[in-house]
């Protein structure tokens, strides 16, 4: 259940659905299996799985929700294989040359026969809503995964107001000020891990893992002109991150002192697990992505008005 990404998305208009709302504007586009000579298929599903007919799961005016997306594996090889095939045989048997009109056609016909035959695969993706900070939350480091989950969840409910954050102050420019001055805001500190950038013609790139990052040679690299990337951060303590120039979030984990607090609910089944586990979440990572704003100057409001 817990997040291990985080791509954030700012709602331009409140969300004002209800969960009842939201679960019957999602029910209309529920998962339906690959039909026989569909490649792919895609649905909203109860994110807390099969123990759970619940489309959406809500907890404080936040709302989980879940895809699934099945496809159909088919090679391109595979495919090729009986094509040629096929070609061969007829021009073994009629003597003359296959054009490629007909070889399109031979092709078309051996995806109809193999398709129902092709084993599928399952992919996930969970997010959640939240109604009351005006964010959308997805569980992914992908920009492209992000960008599908937004358009499926706008084709579902026909209208969706949200952009990518804008930010007063460039998180490529703080992060880089942060290890150059050796200085970090006083609710982060600074974990063992960046990417640094060449901003000339070269782009040079280079990844420090497991590294102090006050040390000589990054400073040696800042001092050459690259720019902080990416930065591993560490919450109070209570969370762990690695944030980059686009304000996504990758390694997301959450340490000891919030695994304890978990732990330390008494629940009797597995949905309160969850219950238990997703309003812990959501209250760390409210937080979270507050103390974020606040350090990269807030958010650019005439940025926003212009949108709306």
């Amino acid at each position: 259940m817990w997040f291990k990404n985080l791509h954030i998305y700012r709602f331009l208009k409140p969300f004002n659905l209800t969960a009842e709302a939201l679960i019957e504007q999602l029910s209309k586009d529920a998962f339906q299996p690959c039909g026989r000579l569909e490649m792919q298929s895609q649905g909203w599903v109860p994110p807390l799985g099969k123990d759970s007919e619940s489309i959406v799961h809500a907890v404080q005016k936040c709302f989980m929700i879940a895809t699934r997306t099945e496809e159909k594996i088919l090679p391109v090889s595979v495919v090729r294989e009986f094509v040629n095939e096929k070609v061969e045989e007829i021009e073994t048997q009629q003597l003359r040359k296959v054009r490629k009109r007909e070889k399109e056609e031979i092709r078309e016909e051996i995806l109809q026969e193999l398709i129902p035959r092709a084993f599928t695969r399952s992919n996930y993706q969970y997010a959640y809503i939240d109604s009351k900070q005006g964010w959308l939350l997805i569980d992914t480091a992908s920009r492209k995964k992000a960008e599908e989950f937004v358009s499926f969840l706008r084709k579902t409910l026909g209208s969706l107001p949200v952009t990518l954050p804008k930010l007063k102050d460039s998180p490529a420019y703080m992060m880089t000020q942060w290890l150059t001055e050796e200085t970090c805001p006083a609710q982060f500190e600074l974990a063992d891990a960046c990417e640094l950038v060449d901003t000339s013609l070269e782009g040079a790139i280079v990844n420090c893992k497991r590294q102090d990052l006050l040390s000589d040679e990054i400073h040696a690299h800042l001092k050459a002109g690259k720019l902080v990337t990416r930065l591993a951060l560490q919450w109070h303590s209570r969370i762990g991150l690695v944030i980059d120039d686009e304000f996504v979030i990758r390694r997301l984990q959450f340490l000891d002192l919030v695994q304890e607090q978990a732990q330390e609910v008494t629940v009797e089944n597995r949905q309160q697990r969850f219950d238990a586990d997703f309003a812990i979440m959501i209250g760390e990572l409210a937080q979270l992505i507050k103390s974020l704003f606040e350090v990269f100057g807030g958010e650019d409001e005439k940025a926003y008005e212009k949108m709306k």
